[in-house]
């Protein structure tokens, strides 16, 4: 209730992050986004909805990096991420874009950017992973 007087639109990505911030993304985001996937799973299930929910999301906290790729259908829009931008640089020493990109960054995109080869990893169905100084991690996403 203390969120809602900041709730300015209607879209379904904005309720999505108020109901995950309600279930403690600041402490925990991984719980806060299963928790919030879980309620809009059960909400829509009692209201006829077979498939309620749908997502690909990302958040951060500055210096950790959350993505998740999730649908009820188990048929999610799709989620990628970089190969180690050191090994693009090297495969495609003639692609000026990658020049202005630092050794250790990460790109999480919903479609891979150019035709590089060997750039582009798929996220796993029903996957989440975290992008951090003491190395990535992939794991199993199940909503709560």
């Amino acid at each position: 209730p203390d969120l809602f007087p900041y709730v300015e639109g209607s879209t379904d990505s904005e309720m999505m992050f108020y109901l995950a911030l309600t279930f403690g993304l600041e402490d925990d985001p991984r719980g806060a986004v299963a928790r919030m996937t879980g309620l809009v799973e059960r909400t829509g299930r009692a209201h006829g909805v077979e498939y309620p929910m749908q997502m690909t999301v990302a958040v951060t906290d500055g210096v950790r990096l959350w993505s998740f790729r999730y649908s009820t259908r188990r048929k999610s829009r799709s989620l990628f991420y970089n190969t180690r931008v050191e090994t693009l640089k090297s495969l495609h020493p003639d692609v000026a874009f990658l020049r202005d990109i630092a050794d250790d960054a990460r790109l999480i995109v919903s479609e891979p950017l150019g035709d590089l080869t060997g750039a582009w990893n798929e996220v796993p169905e029903s996957s989440y992973g975290v992008v951090q100084p003491e190395g990535d991690e992939m794991h199993t996403f199940t909503p709560e």
